[in-house]
């Protein structure tokens, strides 16, 4: 009998269905081997030799795969292609100490299973000194900064390397919008009788919208705004125009193309399932886990745009038969992958099989339609331009129409169209009314999970397979809050960052954290060894943990008055802290006054059902939605903050 081994039951059930008798599949239930939890478990004057320890509760699992390993004719490792399967594999030969096979598959099918068979390799130790360079890089920098944090901050505080770079994108975030100061200005749209609107673009001494750019810690911000800043101008500029005719002065319209995005990388894919579905990257990671395990779709942790050419012409063959020859491109369609570590022979995530479609399984659905669309042609599109003489002023109307929907047939929901009406240069326009608009310049948004993930990706930070994971620390440590999918750094998330940039600000700089990603991305590929990385790293870092043990000052964290006496000792005031668990009311005097309270935060709404205040509450699992303050009696809750006051109903 021969011996697969796999990460997880999922995984080797899939496989199971392609194998016959001669193979017994297991799997390892993840890691099997790891650092201790209880100490540094890296001897850093000994090379920075990890000192692995077999995870406690997988003895059972171990003890399995020794017994199988000792009756099994060929052992084979058949762990996920990247820098994490290849750990897993090195330990799993580790503990069974016996020769063995490594294959590599992208998709569970039975093509790719067999190709692997007969094509085997041995484990790729460069991979594995790349996971275990950032495992005990992230280890070295955890246990020498959590320590400082518990004794300058808070006790049972943790830093990480690159969750702190995370958590300072936001923490800065919040301080330019404080920063922001709004500005007015007035915009001035035409509403004509001929059913449609125009908006005032220019005027003889140059156009009237302009945009402002400021840098922000994460790179460059742009809004809008208009020469018209004040109501005195725009009522100038209102009267002005009633007195003017509306001439049709030009009528442009050219021919678009509007091409299909590449198919899914894991951080496009994180993305998108954020912004259409609202899905956690975590979430979206287990789901692809899934999907991928199940044979499904082809591996989910990859940078790269490549496609397989069998894949790339079933894809074809599938359009020309589904939707008919003008809905196929005219040439293969092929994307150019950036990343440096991404390896041609790894592939964009794609259907295994295109003819397979699983309707009620929305990330699946964003995947196929993706991937099927990189070989669809192009929607043509007619994009129309009419300029419109009043007087000094000049108004622009844009429309666009669909002439060949192409590969928007997939996705409907993309195509919006606004048709203008048939009009000729020289024809006066029949004027309804001016419709003049106050408007004010908005800060910089708050990151979503979307923003977040796209900012990290474009500034080198972490690597995507590790998303889900940054994203989820920061929350469950109460260092950030999701409100209405935006995150807000707490006093505790403030407190930390603002330890950390006045004592190791190089730890949380861009340029740092990205060549640190560069260089374990350089170890993947055989170009630098680990332990030379680790070195320069760590004699400065260790030289400064020490100065900043003994010469830093402690950063409190701040609280917020509520305007309201302790109702224990009478003499302090009430305060909101932040705790473990998220806000509570405090005594100012703590700890000479012990007194402690929930805190429910008032929302600026009231109940739809019985008219009372609207707070946000917390879900066990640290979830922000909003309920009435009225409960248990009125039981009213909803994610979504409600948007109608009074007794009217609202959609939950």
């Amino acid at each position: 009998m021969n011996l697969i081994i796999v990460e997880s039951p999922t995984k080797a059930r899939t496989l199971s269905r392609f194998l016959g008798k001669d193979y017994e599949i297991m799997a390892s239930m993840g890691h099997i081997r790891d650092l201790p939890k209880s100490n540094l478990g890296v001897e850093v004057k000994k090379d920075f030799a990890p000192m692995y320890e077999f995870i406690s509760g997988k003895e059972e699992t171990i003890a399995k795969l020794k017994k199988a390993a000792k009756k099994a004719k060929k052992i084979i490792l058949a762990t996920d292609p990247d820098r994490e399967g290849e750990a897993i594999a090195y330990h799993v030969n580790y503990l069974l100490n016996k020769k063995s096979q490594r294959i590599t598959f992208h998709e569970i099918t039975k093509s790719a299973i067999e190709d692997a068979l007969k094509n085997p390799g041995e484990i790729n130790l460069s991979l594995v000194h790349s996971q275990q360079a950032r495992r005990i890089l992230d280890r070295l920098v955890g246990y020498k900064l959590s320590p400082l944090l518990w004794s300058k901050v808070r006790r049972g505080l943790s830093a990480g390397r690159v969750q702190s770079v995370a958590l300072r994108f936001i923490v800065e975030r919040e301080k330019e919008i404080a920063k922001f100061k709004a500005r007015e200005y007035w915009t001035i749209d035409a509403d004509f009788k001929e059913k449609f609107l125009a908006s005032l673009y220019s005027q003889e001494n140059g156009k009237i919208e302009k945009t402002t750019t400021i840098e922000l810690f994460s790179g460059p911000y742009t809004y809008r705004e208009t020469i018209i800043n004040d109501e005195k101008i725009c009522q100038k500029i209102e009267k002005d125009l009633q007195k003017q005719n509306f001439i049709i002065e030009n009528i442009e319209e050219k021919e678009t193309l509007r091409q299909p995005l590449a198919p899914f990388t894991t951080s496009t894919l994180q993305q998108a399932s954020n912004s259409s579905f609202g899905y956690s990257a975590k979430k979206t990671m287990m789901l692809a886990q899934k999907l991928y395990e199940e044979g499904f779709i082809t591996y989910h942790r990859t940078d790269s745009l490549n496609l397989a050419e069998s894949a790339i012409t079933n894809f074809r063959g599938y359009i020309q038969k589904t939707y008919g020859d003008k809905y196929l491109s005219a040439e293969i369609r092929r994307y150019q992958t950036k990343s440096k570590v991404a390896q041609e022979a790894h592939e964009a995530i794609r259907p295994t099989d295109i003819n397979l479609q699983i309707p009620d399984n929305k990330l699946y659905s964003l995947i196929w339609r993706r991937a099927l669309a990189t070989q669809m042609a192009a929607a043509k599109l007619a994009s129309t331009t009419i300029d419109i003489k009043a007087g000094q002023y000049l108004f622009k109307a844009n429309g666009v129409r669909t002439l060949f929907d192409g590969f928007l047939r997939l996705f409907p929901k993309r195509l919006n169209e606004k048709i203008l009406p048939k009009l000729t240069k020289g024809d006066k326009l029949n004027l309804k009314e001016i419709l003049p608009k106050q408007n004010f310049t908005s800060p910089p948004p708050r990151y979503n999970e979307a923003s977040l993930i796209k900012t990290l990706e474009a500034k080198g930070i972490g690597r995507p397979s590790t998303y889900a994971s940054i994203i989820s620390l920061i929350q469950d440590r109460g260092y950030v809050e999701k409100k209405e999918a935006a995150f807000w750094p707490t006093a505790v998330g403030d407190a930390v960052i603002e330890f950390l940039q006045k004592y190791f600000d190089y730890i949380i700089e861009i340029p740092f954290t990205a060549e640190m990603e560069e260089d374990l991305d350089r170890i993947a590929r055989n170009e630098k060894k680990w332990v030379p990385v680790l070195k320069a790293f760590y004699a400065p870092f260790e030289k400064k943990v020490k100065d900043v043990a003994k010469n830093s000052e402690r950063i409190k964290i701040a609280v917020e008055k509520t305007g309201k006496k302790c109702p224990k000792c009478t003499k302090g005031d009430q305060v909101i802290r932040t705790g473990k668990f998220g806000k509570f009311l405090s005594c100012s005097r703590f700890p000479d006054c012990d007194w402690k309270d929930n805190y429910q935060e008032t929302i600026d709404a009231q109940c739809p059902e019985c008219n009372s205040q609207v707070v946000m509450r917390r879900t066990h699992k640290g979830k922000f939605f909003y309920g009435c303050s009225g409960w248990p009696k009125c039981k009213w809750a909803s994610w979504r903050k409600p948007t109608i006051a009074g007794q009217q109903k609202t959609q939950n």
